[in-house]
């Protein structure tokens, strides 16, 4: 309309605007391509032949897709209509043929035996004995389909288990320690390498003075605990006398074992091979 109230010919603005909106108005979009209305498919579209492939099933072998076909159907395992499953097996195994060769290999080897298996069914059975039952071809594919089940269900079970890494994390604390260090514990053979040491120095030492001596293990560990009072600690070496002769160095020797077994000394070792220290028993008032 113009401005004169009267209708005028449309213009160059109104044609470019005709022409863009579609043919079809009524039609619902099938797509959108920058913001405008498809209502048809280009004709000239490329699809890969690939492109449009759904596989609504995966399967782990030849006996997998075969559990399946007979679970789906409710087929009873130990009685398989051969002819309906093989029939939809071929249909399966027919397509993964045509996409990958070397897939469809062990699929093709189950196809063979299920059509064997097809066949002997169709030809009359072998005679046996009175008395017996005539061999059944599918008892050798419904044994192997009854394990094969077995085992899934026994994989799934054990995946359904809590697995470490993916259902729980391994929980760490940090625990501070404590102010007081604690030497380890002396081994019982760095004890005895350490007497057999003290002996070996005191037999270099000869006495020919031949005199009896009372030695009592009490007035020993008496000894002992003067030697360690006001000390910290004492070299285990240091509490023997190897002049004084063997006799007083193995009652010296019982009296550390008697204080240490009553928990009145203790014996420590910072680390392998290091040397052997001896102290008071702390005794928290």
């Amino acid at each position: 309309m113009n401005p004169s109230g009267e209708i005028g010919t449309p213009g160059p603005r109104s044609d470019a605007i005709l022409s863009a909106m579609p043919e079809v108005v009524d039609h619902i979009a099938v797509a959108r391509l920058y913001g405008e209305p498809l209502f048809a498919m280009p004709q000239d579209l490329y699809i890969p032949p690939d492109a449009l492939e759904v596989f609504l099933e995966a399967f782990e072998g030849p006996l997998d897709l075969l559990l399946y076909l007979i679970r789906k159907q409710n087929f009873n395992i130990l009685d398989i209509p051969m002819a309906g499953v093989t029939r939809q097996y071929l249909v399966y195994v027919e397509e993964i043929r045509a996409r990958n060769l070397e897939l469809a290999a062990e699929y093709l080897l189950m196809a063979a035996m299920l059509i064997e298996i097809k066949s002997r069914m169709l030809l009359p059975p072998k005679r046996v004995a009175e008395g017996q039952e005539p061999e059944d071809p599918r008892a050798e594919l419904a044994r192997r389909l009854l394990e094969y089940e077995q085992m899934k269900l026994a994989a799934a079970g054990i995946n359904r288990l809590p697995q470490f890494g993916r259902d729980f994390l391994k929980a760490q604390v940090l625990v501070e320690q404590s102010l007081q260090p604690r030497f380890p514990d002396v081994n019982v053979l760095d004890l005895q390498e350490a007497w057999r040491d003290i002996m070996k120095r005191a037999k270099l030492v000869q006495h020919h003075k031949i005199s009896r001596e009372e030695l009592s293990v009490r007035e020993h560990m008496s000894i002992v605990l003067r030697h360690l009072q006001g000390r910290k600690f004492i070299e285990f070496e240091k509490l023997f006398d190897p002049a004084r002769g063997v006799p007083v160095l193995v009652v010296t020797f019982i009296a550390l074992l008697e204080l240490a077994k009553e928990t009145l000394i203790e014996i420590t070792q910072a680390e392998a091979f290091a040397p052997i220290y001896v102290r008071l028993a702390y005794s928290p008032n």
